[in-house]
C-alpha cells in the first residue's frame, strides 16, 4: 500500500537518535527536494519498493555511514512529483549544509535533486512546521497527444470548459468538511480543512503547447488522502459537461465519497510549494 499523495498528518516512524557508533552532538539538516515521481512508489519507505525516502536514506548512508530516517512534510503517493518537498534528518556528521547539498546531488539519481539545505532552529519538525501546501495538477486536453510531457500530465480526450471548472472550484474555497473528497479507507478523525485558493487556467507553457493544458492549483492548510486528485477528477467532470458547476457544491455538502467525482491519476500532480511556520 502506498501513502497519501497529499497528507498533513504525522504517522511516519520516528527517526533514530543517531547511529550507535557516533560520539559527536547531533544536528538537524533541512533540505528542499525536487523529484519526478514516475518510477517511485511514493515518498514513504516501503519494503521491497523503490521510494524517494528510501533512496535518500541510501544516499545519506553512502556519504556519512549513518542510518537515519529523514522525515518529509508531505507523503506523496506513487507517481506524484514534487518541486518543493521539505525534508529533515538528524546527523552526527560535521558536514556543513552546503556540503550535504553537493554530496547528495552527486550521489542521488537524476530524478531527485536537492535544491537547498540549511540547519533549522531547534525543534524543527517538517510535518508540524508546514502551515500551507500548494499543489498543481496538469491536464492535457489538446487534440494531439503529449510526447515530451506525457509522464507529467493527465491526457484528456476532448476540450475542457475552464470557465465552468473555475466557477465550480470557487465553491470549495474556505473551511469545509471535505469527507466527499477523501478516499474511504482513511481513518482520519477530522475531515475539516481550509482551501485558501483554487485556480483553473490555461498557462502559456511553451510555444508548442500554448493552450494545450489546463492547470488546477490548490493551496490549503492541509489535505486529506487523495483530496486534490478527487477535486481534480470532479472538476474534469464539470469541464467535460457531464456535471454542472452547482453539482460540486452538492457533492461537498453530501460529506460522502460517492457523491464526488473520480480520482484523477497521480502523474499529473506535483507538490509545488510548502510554506513553513515563521518560527522556522
Amino acid at each position: 500500500m502506498t501513502g497519501p499523495d497529499e497528507s498533513d498528518r504525522p504517522g511516519e516512524a520516528g527517526e533514530p537518535d543517531g547511529p550507535p557508533h557516533s560520539n559527536g552532538p547531533h544536528r538537524t539538516i533541512r533540505l528542499r527536494l525536487a523529484y519526478e515521481g514516475t518510477r517511485f512508489s511514493g515518498w514513504q519507505l516501503q519494503p521491497g519498493q523503490e521510494t524517494v525516502q528510501g533512496t535518500l536514506i541510501e544516499a545519506i548512508r553512502t556519504i556519512s555511514g549513518e542510518e537515519v530516517h529523514p522525515l518529509g512534510s508531505s507523503r506523496t503517493d506513487a507517481g506524484v512529483h514534487a518541486l518543493d518537498q521539505v525534508v529533515a534528518f538528524r546527523t552526527a556528521s560535521s558536514l556543513a549544509p552546503a556540503t550535504w547539498v553537493r554530496a547528495l546531488n552527486a550521489t542521488l539519481p537524476p530524478d531527485i535533486s536537492v535544491r537547498s539545505g540549511d540547519e533549522p532552529p531547534a525543534g524543527f519538525d517538517p510535518v508540524s512546521a508546514a502551515i500551507r501546501k500548494r499543489y498543481r495538477y496538469r491536464i492535457h486536453d489538446a487534440p494531439w497527444r503529449p510526447v515530451l510531457q506525457r509522464h507529467l500530465v493527465w491526457r484528456w480526450r476532448g476540450r475542457l470548459d475552464t470557465v465552468a471548472m473555475a466557477a465550480a472550484g470557487r465553491t470549495l474555497v474556505g473551511e469545509h468538511d471535505f469527507s466527499s473528497f477523501e478516499t474511504t479507507t482513511s481513518q482520519r478523525r477530522s475531515k475539516v480543512r481550509t482551501i485558501y485558493s483554487l485556480t483553473v487556467s490555461r498557462p502559456p507553457v511553451a510555444d508548442d503547447t500554448a493552450g494545450a493544458e489546463v492547470w488546477i492549483e490548490v493551496e490549503g492548510n492541509g489535505f486529506l488522502y487523495n483530496m486534490v486528485r478527487i477535486i481534480v477528477g470532479s472538476l474534469a467532470m464539470v469541464g467535460a459537461g457531464r456535471r454542472s458547476a452547482e453539482w460540486l457544491a452538492e457533492a461537498l455538502a453530501a460529506r460522502h465519497r460517492p457523491a464526488a467525482g473520480p480520482t484523477a491519476p497521480p502523474k499529473g500532480l506535483v507538490l509545488v510549494a510548502i510554506q513553513l511556520s515563521s518560527d522556522f
